[in-house]
């Protein structure tokens, strides 16, 4: 896929939005879905690695006037498909008939939406950070298991890795030391273990 390869491109619609949620412990699915983030929903998508899949992908979202939130896409264990998650916010509207529409496109292999309390999600956030208390940084994001890749005197480069929510937790608790640089991957998801995988052109 154009664009997308070399370890995976990502989008994040509103990284910085205030999301009112209890964090679960990171060892634990967190609900994926509405239940938790009411109107998103994620998608999770096979698709063959060609030109200008993901082009077509985002066009039909566009066409329709829906809001993509956050995607992501990279390589499977096979090179020839690559899996694309997309969080899209679909409030009013059946997200089924938006997975029967993608599921039309010629190089969709199989299209699903992770249903609450079903999958296991995470993002990753790098950001660089006031370093003046960097004590205080650092026992920030060991609540949620990041780590300090680089700093001098004035900054620090940190990296966690968590559910969603639980990073727009962490991200508030880090803007009182001057957060400089914000990025975040947008989530990726896979149906948890004990979940019934649906077949193609399928939710659940």
């Amino acid at each position: 896929m154009s664009g997308a390869q070399g370890g995976g491109a990502v989008a994040n619609g509103a990284p910085g939005d205030d999301v009112a949620a209890t964090p679960a412990p990171d060892e634990q699915p967190i609900l994926s879905g509405n239940a938790s983030e009411p109107g998103l929903h994620i998608l999770a998508a096979i698709v063959e690695n060609k030109f200008g899949v993901l082009a077509r992908i985002a066009g039909l979202f566009s066409r329709r006037g829906f809001n993509i939130f956050s995607l992501a896409v990279a390589p499977t264990d096979d090179p020839a498909f690559s899996r694309v998650t997309i969080v899209v916010d679909v409030s009013d509207t059946d997200v089924d008939q938006i997975a029967k529409q993608l599921d039309k496109l010629v190089n969709v292999i199989r299209i699903s939406e992770l249903q609450p309390a079903e999958s296991v999600e995470r993002e990753l956030m790098l950001a660089r950070v006031g370093a003046v208390d960097i004590d205080a940084v650092v026992e920030v994001i060991s609540e949620y298991g990041g780590e300090v890749l680089d700093r001098n005197e004035a900054e620090a480069i940190v990296s966690v890795s968590a559910h969603p929510l639980r990073l727009d937790r962490c991200e508030r608790q880090l803007r009182p030391f001057g957060l400089h640089v914000l990025q975040r991957t947008g989530r990726i998801a896979l149906r948890a273990l004990d979940a019934a995988e649906p077949g193609i052109g399928t939710t659940g």
